[in-house]
């Protein structure tokens, strides 16, 4: 079926099976743009000794270009969310992916540290946007009694292409004589058809409502959105315009508060940790870092998969407050700890992984859900700009700390970052299970 064949039939309101295949279609191309961002971090990795060889990097510029994405992503996240929210949710999700395509093309012909630096960059600005644009898209048309699924499930699709790229980039080098560039640049084997399978989506009916453009968001809601329920709260829009400082309003500071912060104490001891697994386990005296390494990666996604399965059953506060005071407890026990069991140690790091990755899927499912339409993806993007900032420092502060503060006073730092976020959590963290996006975006009080 043609994507107008589809927009037709789902504005005629017909079957239940089409707004089932739209919905899956929907997450699909999320989920690929998630799979991307991991990806384009994993695959730097494997390449990077042939790259540096090939380009004569200098310490300095490998750290910059493999930090291009991450500083990109920073930049990509409020500014696509200023775009979606000013322009739309469809046109921008494609604008975005177009972006992507362009960018990862371009690291087939990177001749210089700066032209890959810049390349890097642009794709993290794209990585950004998808944040920014995907979340309130999905958010909008998912149904209430799935959409927190449907949302974790693209923190396990960055962990599938982050560990995609570490496979694809190893077996390329092991078994081909490709060159660097052609393995950094099948990111773009991905984004093509990411780039299609978005052409033909609709705009979301809440951003058209708020927009005060109601007829069309009425024929789109009951063309693709499951029941009457979700059309009919689709009318409870306000039609207003959001900017930059209604994040800070009265009526909205500690919703931005929440998101932003709860991502950051989020991402920034689990960046610092999973990023240098291998000498913070050997700073503990374990032998077989790779190992570790790979331990506390399967632990991760163990704890997405359980998120996902119990997030719309159980409900969002016990998978987000609880599982931050573990791991605060974990993190200070490992510092505090003089000559603990080199077995004893992993176990905890193990745990530590396990539970981090439980609440940092609600990464994903609660800016999508707390924020206003006028300012869902401004919020978002705004959310994710500040993380990048806790995954940045996490990732560049801890081997310095590790070394001249010393082990324990770097995971009672970690400790204390990790019991921050749980204590904003416990304090402003909302139930919004089963909630209509009007019920849970009037701001958190």
């Amino acid at each position: 079926m043609s994507a107008v064949d589809e927009k037709s039939e789902g504005q005629g309101g017909t079957s239940t099976a089409f707004k089932r295949r739209f919905m899956r279609r929907l997450i699909l191309v999320l989920t690929g743009g998630m799979l991307l961002d991991g990806y384009i971090l994993g695959i730097i990795g494997p390449v990077t000794g042939t790259m540096s060889a090939d380009l004569g990097l200098t310490s300095l510029w490998e750290g910059l270009i493999a930090a291009a994405a991450l500083l990109g992503i920073f930049v990509g996240s409020p500014l696509g969310g200023w775009a979606t929210d000013k322009f739309g949710r469809k046109p921008m999700f494609l604008v975005d992916m177009g972006l992507f395509v362009l960018a990862s093309g371009l690291q087939f012909f990177a001749d210089s540290a700066l032209h890959l630096f810049l390349i890097r960059l642009l794709m993290g600005i794209a990585i950004g946007g998808e944040y920014a644009i995907g979340f309130p898209l999905v958010a909008e048309f998912a149904p209430a009694r799935l959409r927190g699924r449907l949302l974790a499930l693209t923190v396990f699709a960055w962990y599938v292409g982050f560990m995609i790229a570490f496979l694809v980039g190893h077996l390329l080098l092991a078994t081909t004589d490709l060159s660097w560039r052609v393995i950094l640049g099948s990111s773009t084997l991905i984004a093509v058809p990411l780039f299609l399978a978005r052409i033909g989506l609709p705009e979301s009916p809440r951003w058209l409502w708020a927009h005060d453009r109601r007829a069309e968001a009425l024929a789109i809601a009951q063309g693709y959105m499951e029941n009457s329920s979700e059309v009919a709260d689709v009318e409870h829009e306000d039609p207003c315009k959001g900017t930059f400082g209604t994040l800070f309003s009265r009526q909205y500071w500690r919703t931005t508060l929440f998101a932003s912060g709860f991502w950051f104490c989020a991402v920034t001891p689990y960046f610092a940790i999973a990023t240098f697994a291998d000498s913070v386990l050997a700073k503990y005296g374990l032998s077989g870092g790779i190992a570790g390494g790979v331990g506390l990666s399967a632990l991760s996604v163990a704890g997405v998969t359980l998120a996902i399965l119990l997030i719309d059953r159980v409900g969002r506060r016990v998978l987000t407050v609880p599982p931050q005071w573990l791991c605060c407890v974990i993190l200070a026990v490992i510092g505090l700890w003089a000559g603990a069991p080199p077995i004893a140690v992993l176990v905890l790091f193990f745990a530590f992984s396990f539970f981090t990755a439980i609440y940092g899927t609600l990464t994903s499912v609660y800016p999508g859900e707390v924020f206003a339409t006028e300012i869902r993806g401004l919020g978002t993007g705004f959310s994710a700009a500040v993380s990048r900032i806790g995954a940045a420092l996490g990732t560049f502060l801890l081997p310095w700390s590790m070394t001249n503060l010393g082990t324990t006073v770097s995971m009672l730092i970690a400790a204390a970052i990790a019991g921050i976020g749980a204590a904003l959590s416990q304090w402003l963290a909302p139930e919004t299970k089963g909630k209509n996006l009007t019920e849970t975006s009037v701001g958190i009080t």
